[in-house]
């Protein structure tokens, strides 16, 4: 039975290169992204030049009906999940000081609460199967240190 990967923010950057990687290893990759509808068209184009196939699945992680949404759809279509990749992330350039509550808000829906409901959404399918991985992404931001 062929192994199904979930990628959150596929399109670009470091979900784009785990989701080549994993669908390169005979993996049938779901390739999440919200924004980035060109990139994610790019990255399928550029994976069907070599043969492979993957799913692109327009999703707002840090809505919890979105990604509720998203991992039933995948249920539904392969019955199983084996591989989930918390990838998505963003962040402000900005001072700390210039940061507005909504911009918080979003942050923290994004990068922090996504990887929870994902989690909690995917589990109950690997806890049955009695098999699965979740690999979470952080950021080198985390270690940026910036003094003005």
């Amino acid at each position: 039975m062929q192994k199904i990967a979930i990628v959150t923010g596929a399109s670009r950057g470091i979900g784009r290169e785990c989701a080549k990687i994993l669908a390169k290893q005979g993996i049938k990759v779901i390739a999440n992204y919200n924004k980035s509808a060109e990139e994610a068209e790019n990255l399928k184009e550029e994976l069907l030049q070599e043969n492979i196939e993957i799913d692109l699945f327009k999703a707002d992680i840090s809505s919890k009906i979105e990604i509720k949404n998203m991992v039933q759809g995948v249920l539904d279509r392969y019955g199983h999940i084996d591989i989930l990749v918390n990838n998505a992330g963003i962040s402000q350039s900005k001072l700390f000081t210039d940061i507005t509550d909504e911009d918080w808000d979003n942050m923290i829906q994004t990068n922090l609460s996504s990887v929870f409901y994902m989690t909690r959404e995917v589990l109950p399918n690997m806890i049955h199967n009695k098999n699965g991985s979740i690999i979470n992404i952080s950021s080198v931001w985390g270690l940026v240190r910036r003094c003005m």
